[in-house]
């Protein structure tokens, strides 16, 4: 159970990182895919698409090391 959890924070943390590293090189995907422009232009709601999923990406990974890090310590 608990590898399958590793496994699946991993995943969750790969698929958000590459979320955050599309959005950080074309900022303009938002307007163009949905036709508004929900931040009127200043650019606030990319750099959130950017940062927030960056930190849970990041928290992600770091849960999923921890209880790798914890599995192969008590073998």
């Amino acid at each position: 159970m608990a590898g399958t959890r590793s496994l699946a924070e991993t995943g969750v943390a790969v698929a958000i990182s590459l979320l955050a590293v599309f959005t950080s090189f074309d900022h303009d995907w938002i307007e163009r895919a949905f036709g508004v422009d929900p931040d009127s232009g200043n650019g606030l709601i990319e750099w959130a698409l950017v940062l927030v999923p960056a930190l849970i990406a990041v928290l992600c990974a770091r849960a999923a090391y921890r209880k790798w890090s914890r599995s192969r310590s008590a073998d």
